[in-house]
Formats: C-alpha cells, sequence, structure tokens
C-alpha cells in the first residue's frame, strides 16, 4: 500500500500538520501570555503556525514518497541507514528553507525581521525534529501493518487459489471419463501383458496420490513435479499409444528448483488435451528446463495451433498466471504463443 498517493492520507496529513503548529506555536504565544498583543503580532503568530504547517507537510511528503517507491519494508533493517540519511537530510532542508520565509512574512506582516538567535533556531531545529521522529514513527507502523496484513492476505488468496488448483486438475485429469479410459484400456491390457498393466496401474496410483497430496504445498522440487509428468504421460500413452511422442530435455542443475506444485503437470495436461487430441495423427509433446539469468525457464512445446487452443486452456491458462503473481509477484513470467505449427508454453521463475 502506497500512502503517498492516497487521497485521504495527503489530506489527513496536511490538516494534521497545520492543526500540530497552530496549537504548539499560534495558541501557546497568543492566548496563554498574559500581556496584550497587537494585532499584526497575532497575524503573524497565526501566519507563522500555518507557514511552518504547511512546508512540514511537504518535507513529510518528501519522506513518504522516499518510503513508498525507493525502499522495501520488508527488508527495513537493509535501508535504515538510507531512512537515517533522508531523515536528517529533509530536516536541514526545513530549517534552511523556513526561516528565510518567516523573515518574509515578519517584515510584511510585523514590518520587522523575526530577530530569532542562532541558539533559538537550534531549540527550534530539535522540536520540528521532535515533531517529524513522531511522524516518522506513524507513518512506518502504518506501512509494517498494511505489509503484514497484505502478506497474510496474499497467502490466504495462495492457499485458496492452491485449493482451486487441486479441484480444477481432479476435474480435469481425474474425472470419471478418464478414470473410465485408463482402467479400461488397463484391463485390456492384463490379459496382453500381464507387467505391462501391472506398471500402468501403478502410474496410474501414484497420479492419484500426487494429486492428493502434493498440492497441499506451496512448492515443490522440479524433480518432484516430473516425476509426476512422468506418471501421467504413462497413463495417457494407454489412450494415444504412437500417436502421443513424449520428450524431455531437463538441466541437471534446476532439478532441485521449488517451483509451485502441477503447474508443470497442468500444462502438459492442456496439451494432450487441446493439442494432440484433436490430431488424426497425434503429435509431439516437449518438456525442457534451462538455468540462465538467475531465472529458471520452463518451456512446453506441442504440435498444434493456439487457435485451436485458447478457449479450451483459458482457465488453466488464468490459474497458472494468478499463482506465479501471488508467489513471485512481477519478477515471474508466463507466455503462451504459437510458432511454426506448435503451442509454446514458456514459464520464467526468479531463483531468489
Amino acid at each position: 500500500m502506497k500512502l503517498s498517493v492516497n487521497k485521504y492520507y495527503i489530506i489527513f496529513a496536511a490538516i494534521g500538520w497545520v492543526l500540530l503548529f497552530t496549537t504548539t506555536l499560534a495558541i501557546p504565544k497568543i492566548f496563554i501570555r498574559s500581556e496584550e498583543l497587537e494585532y499584526k503580532f497575532k497575524l503573524y503568530f497565526w501566519a507563522e503556525s500555518m507557514l511552518c504547517g504547511v512546508f512540514a507537510f511537504l518535507c513529510s511528503y518528501i519522506i513518504s514518497l522516499f518510503i513508498d517507491y525507493k525502499l522495501n519494508i520488508a527488508n527495513l533493517k537493509q535501508n535504515i541507514l538510507k531512512l537515517i540519511i533522508v531523515f536528517v537530510g529533509v530536516q536541514l532542508l526545513y530549517s534552511l528553507i523556513i526561516w528565510p520565509i518567516l523573515d518574509v512574512a515578519a517584515f510584511h506582516i510585523r514590518g520587522t525581521n523575526t530577530s530569532v538567535t542562532f541558539k533559538g533556531k537550534i531549540y527550534n531545529l530539535f522540536y520540528f525534529m521532535t515533531l517529524f521522529f513522531v511522524w516518522f514513527f506513524v507513518f512506518l507502523t502504518i506501512k509494517i501493518y498494511h505489509q503484514l496484513k497484505s502478506v497474510q492476505l496474499k497467502q490466504i488468496q495462495l492457499e485458496s487459489n492452491l485449493r482451486e488448483s487441486q479441484l480444477n486438475t481432479l476435474k480435469g485429469q481425474i474425472n470419471p471419463h478418464f478414470m473410465f479410459n485408463s482402467l479400461n484400456n488397463i484391463r485390456g491390457l492384463i490379459l496382453e501383458d500381464v507387467n505391462k498393466a501391472r506398471v500402468l496401474l501403478t502410474s496410474l496410483s501414484e497420479t492419484l496420490r500426487y494429486s492428493l497430496t502434493k498440492s497441499d504445498s506451496n512448492s515443490i522440487a522440479l524433480e518432484d513435479e516430473l516425476d509426476m509428468v512422468e506418471n501421467y504421460i504413462a497413463v495417457s500413452k494407454i489412450q494415444f499409444e504412437d500417436r502421443l511422442t513424449f520428450i524431455m530435455n531437463i538441466d541437471e542443475s534446476s532439478l532441485n528448483i521449488k517451483i509451485p506444485p502441477m503447474i508443470i503437470q497442468m500444462l502438459i495436461e492442456n496439451a494432450i488435451k487441446h493439442g494432440i487430441s484433436n490430431l488424426k495423427d497425434g503429435g509431439k509433446i516437449s518438456l525442457s528446463s534451462k538455468v540462465a539469468d538467475n531465472q529458471l525457464k520452463v518451456e512446453v512445446s506441442n504440435t498444434g495451433h493456439l487457435t485451436q487452443t485458447k478457449k479450451g486452456t483459458q482457465l488453466g491458462v488464468q490459474n497458472i498466471k494468478r499463482r506465479l503473481e501471488l508467489l513471485y509477484g512481477e519478477r515471474a513470467t508466463f507466455n503462451l504463443e504459437e510458432l511454426n505449427s506448435n503451442v509454446v508454453a514458456t514459464i520464467k521463475i526468479p531463483l531468489q
């Protein structure tokens, strides 16, 4: 949350600074003093408090912009020196500019200079610094509070999205039609090749187990996800047989990198359902991973055309984009395009 661009905060801060200086400067000088003051002195004290309040607001606004756009509240300890430098710099800026302004106001209203001694200016510097420190503490407290609330909200959204992903995967992958075809094909293999039927039944069992357990985590190793993909391909080949060709080209250095669970499986599922299954002669699915530029790049390519798959994969595509956004923000990307009669899905995930 960027408080500096929130109109309610801007209005509240501006009024708050003016009221603060009015109650600490003008009112004590005008109403608490026992001697009678001339009208021009009263007018000057009101003008003095208003000018100080407005300029203090502008200085605090500079700090708020710096915090909102240049600092990461999550790493506040690493930026404490920058905060101190900006804070002190703003205090000096305030003192260097406010006194000439007050001198001009005093000359036009009272007909004299403010005549504040150097000692008095030093005293006022610490006075203003104290007020700024109070504001600074309140501002950071609000920022940290909203940061924590934002993290909690993102965690809740992520957990909800993961549960939705699990349900969508179960509906698309383990629906009655899929189960019927897989089990029916395995039953046919029992009479032809018992060992192969047993292996495929194990693959189907592992697919079910993975879907029901691994998807509860926020991240898993790429190696574990690949095991799931191989089981899913093995089961799918019962139906597609020679119409489905699957190729993997995996960078070994990427095997232990953490990724969102079932994200690659969803790409493979879409490639089969909305690509290979629509082609009479079948086609090829390629899966590759590569580590470069401090990123993990995962690419799934399948024979087919994007115009045929766009409608069918929309739910899966939106799900993947949303999960990447919740986990990595703008640092992760997802792209789906058609290249040379192939639909290519590319995911880039930051390593840090």
